[in-house]
């Protein structure tokens, strides 16, 4: 009787397509959004995660790069350009209607602006925090009770220029500062609903963004002669037109963001560099930007004490009980 009725059961679902959509979604297959996942970095994470047995939602804005990803295994593209809510508020109900839920989100999508703040214009200056420090805000509020209902992940996709700045990457910089402090407090907030926030900083790593970069400038007819830091600026130039052939591999990246997606135990932060220089800028920055913060205040600590935070924030680093 029993088998009888599992037959039936069976010959109904496949009339109704019910079998092959079963077969594509394992119940335990977990899903994660990634925006910005036409090209880059998002591309190879989009891939990386399809290939290890993940659902992935890739965001892209045009025509061929949502087709091109819904013909990989385990992706299908959502259209969804972060600087359009409508857009954001769409993707929300396909994902929602797809009954998969949702248990990463990927907030992916960055452009780079490299101008002196003296002479960059306010519509760049606008295009540069739209999407870099306004679209994650959107993507993340409008996916947020997603993510809670699933007690998932969300990860940031901030950069070692959260850390560094300098001549003409001042509104690069001012984005990827923000994501340091957004990072931090959203990882406060979600705790309450077991949700695990994480911020990826890479170092430079093979992905368009130099490219968009230097095109978005030619289309602007912008060239280092015109500054008043024409030095800084050829610098600029030249290591943007480095970043689609000459960087890291960006396999490391998405390796660290399948681990604060997936891991027991995420951190908080994942700095990933192609260089050990590029480490040493990094977190030689971050001690100087400590020691002048330090330096002549009225409640300034002495070089012991010092020490002891940083033994003590070590020792909460490894899970070591400091005497």
């Amino acid at each position: 009787m029993i088998r009888a009725l599992s037959i039936l059961l069976l010959t109904v679902m496949a009339l109704t397509g019910q079998t092959a959509a079963l077969a594509e979604t394992p119940p335990d297959q977990k899903a994660v959004l990634i925006t910005g996942a036409s090209s880059g970095l998002g591309r190879v994470m989009a891939e990386t995660m399809a290939a290890s047995g993940y659902f992935v939602y890739a965001g892209a804005r045009k025509d061929k790069d949502l087709e091109e990803l819904t013909a990989i295994d385990n992706i299908q593209g959502v259209r969804l350009d972060v600087n359009k809510q409508e857009q954001i508020d769409a993707a929300v109900t396909t994902i929602s209607e797809a009954g998969r839920g949702l248990y990463g989100l990927v907030n992916n999508a960055g452009v780079a602006v490299v101008q002196p703040l003296i002479e960059i214009e306010e519509k760049d200056f606008d295009f540069q925090m739209n999407v870099n420090v306004y679209g994650p805000y959107r993507v993340t509020r409008a996916f947020a009770p997603l993510i809670i209902e699933s007690k998932g992940r969300i990860s940031i996709i901030g950069s070692i220029s959260g850390t560094l700045s300098s001549a003409t990457w001042g509104p690069y910089s001012m984005t990827k500062f923000a994501m340091e402090a957004y990072a931090d407090a959203l990882a406060d907030e979600m705790r309450s609903f077991g949700v695990h926030v994480s911020l990826i900083e890479p170092g430079a790593y093979r992905s368009n963004i130099g490219k968009s970069a230097l095109e978005r400038m030619a289309e602007k007819n912008q060239s280092a002669d015109d500054s008043q830091f024409k030095e800084a600026m050829d610098a600029s130039v030249n290591w943007l037109s480095k970043f689609e052939n000459d960087q890291g591999d960006p396999t490391e990246v998405a390796a660290a963001v399948m681990k604060a997606l997936f891991d027991d135990d995420p951190k908080p932060r994942y700095l990933i560099v192609p260089t050990q220089e590029q480490a040493y800028w990094t977190i030689n920055r971050a001690i100087e930007r400590m020691v002048e913060q330090n330096h002549d205040q009225k409640y300034s600590y002495d070089r012991e004490a010092l020490i002891d935070m940083l033994d003590a924030a070590l020792a909460k680093q490894s899970g070591e009980v400091l005497q």
